[in-house]
């Protein structure tokens, strides 16, 4: 995942790889008009001049000469990197779209199916953090299909290439530099450090960056393996959200229905907040039309799908996800495969 920095994009395994699978671009090809006329991978000299200045600022960084070794070592850019991050297919799914492909029958059984047979794990996770396993293992499910696709791409050569096109060259340099830090406190081998081409890492798709800030050893065993052990992806997960201002006694909101006459301006996350209540009295209902509670929780209205989709009254949990994604339609999926999967 990308936080609060990134970009809204679609769950980059369940959509990416379905999108072109011709293979590398045209070497010489200058990606989607933005990017560098790539030369054959590995012979770029600018490249490796640029490379040498990540070492020197990896130095300054106090980062050791061992992790800049070793994290840089045989480190190329990757064009196939630079062909997906021109594709990001949210950009041109529609709403409806999205959630046909992401919130499907097949993965709201897995889901609970998943739920059931790690119910001991989560439990123990939602003790320690506050988190509704239900949400857990839709954020699993939606970000990694249960941790079976978490990417294969080197992160470090994924980051190096990203933070070396310009496209968002400060973000991706930062998460690189955070990459070789995993690599120096000996978190992480870079032989082992694969993920998506983005540098989501894992069955969570955490960042480097919150690898580092969120990740946490689940299951006792003294590493945090984000890769093999759904014990510490469950309790790197929940400590994430727990950390962002999660509350374990809310959902994350619901379908509403608004009267004939509403004012418009006011379905706007952004600017707009007010209690339940207060909705109530300006005629928001439930989806069925029954009235909604008398409750003072803070709530906004948002409509990802454009005027004519569904509306959503949002909660403060609402919020918490579109820290892990700024993409509404992402956050949406999140909360409506939770409700589905239910409690057990």
């Amino acid at each position: 995942m990308w936080h609060e920095h990134r970009l809204a994009r679609a769950p980059i395994h369940d959509l990416s790889q379905a999108m072109n699978r011709r293979g590398f671009l045209t070497l010489a090809m200058l990606v989607g008009g933005l990017g560098r006329a790539w030369p054959a991978l590995g012979a770029d000299q600018d490249f490796k001049t640029w490379l040498d200045g990540v070492r020197a600022e990896g130095r300054r960084r106090g980062l050791s000469q061992r992790a800049l070794d070793e994290g840089l070592a045989d480190v190329a850019p990757i064009a196939r990197v630079i062909e997906l991050d021109r594709r990001q297919p949210e950009t041109t799914l529609t709403f409806d779209d999205y959630m046909a492909r992401v919130i499907n029958q097949a993965r709201i059984d897995t889901a609970r199916a998943q739920l059931r047979d790690n119910a001991s794990v989560l439990k123990g996770v939602e003790q320690r953090f506050g988190v509704q396993p239900r949400f857990i293992v839709a954020l699993w499910g939606i970000e990694s299909d249960f941790g079976r696709i978490t990417g294969g791409f080197p992160v470090i050569a994924a980051l190096a290439t990203l933070a070396y096109d310009g496209r968002r060259s400060a973000f991706f340099r930062e998460e690189l530099f955070n990459a070789l830090r995993m690599v120096d406190k000996g978190l992480v081998s870079p032989r082992e450090m694969r993920g998506s081409w983005a540098g989501a890492m894992g069955q969570s798709q955490f960042m480097p960056s919150s690898y580092l800030a969120y990740a946490v050893d689940g299951d006792g065993d003294g590493k945090i393996d984000l890769w093999n052990s759904r014990a510490d992806v469950f309790a790197s997960v929940a400590n994430y959200l727990s950390r962002v201002g999660w509350n374990g006694r809310e959902g994350w909101g619901e379908e509403a229905k608004l009267p004939a006459a509403f004012d418009q301006q006011l379905i706007d996350h952004t600017k707009v907040q007010k209690t339940i209540a207060e909705w109530a009295e300006l005629g928001v209902r439930r989806r069925d039309g029954s009235d909604l509670p008398n409750r003072q929780t803070i709530a906004s209205l948002i409509q990802p799908g454009g005027p004519d989709g569904p509306r959503y009254l949002i909660f403060g949990n609402y919020r918490v996800l579109l820290r892990w994604n700024r993409s509404l339609f992402f956050a949406t999926a999140v909360g409506y495969l939770a409700d589905r999967i239910g409690d057990g």
